[in-house]
């Protein structure tokens, strides 16, 4: 959403003309600038909070020759969102159902079956030797 997008928005919500919007989104930006300026924080309930963060001096190296280099301490703007904001950005997912569980698979049972008849004994033939008489 870039600026223009966001007066059509506020000036639909706040039954505005575009240009009130306009302006009062300027002054709200403008306001905002000077509190840091003044190294004060900005605190937006349900929204977030604008403060002023300080960052040392320190030493780094250009990447291209390897030298040496002083980069000077500095005030950066810092934003921390509320938990409003927080809220309505994150989609809450539903929470998982776990699925049903599977039936216990049925066991196929085999009929029973008749013991395998043992075989019955085989009469061995016995052999006559006959010995020749010399």
């Amino acid at each position: 959403m870039n600026k223009s997008e966001l007066v059509d928005s506020v000036a639909a919500e706040a039954k505005l003309t575009k240009i009130q919007a306009s302006d009062a989104i300027d002054a709200t930006i403008h306001a905002i600038q000077n509190a840091l300026k003044e190294g004060q924080q900005v605190n937006l309930v349900g929204f977030g909070s604008f403060m002023v963060s300080e960052r040392a001096a320190r030493t780094g190296r250009n990447p291209r020759t390897g030298d040496e280099i002083n980069i000077p301490a500095a005030k950066l703007p810092k934003f921390k969102p509320g938990k409003g904001l927080k809220d309505a950005v994150t989609v809450v997912a539903p929470a998982p159902v776990a699925p049903a569980p599977k039936p216990a698979p049925v066991k196929k049972v085999a009929a029973p079956t008749a013991p395998a008849p043992t075989p019955a004994p085989v009469a061995v033939a016995e052999k006559k030797v006959i010995k020749k008489k010399k």
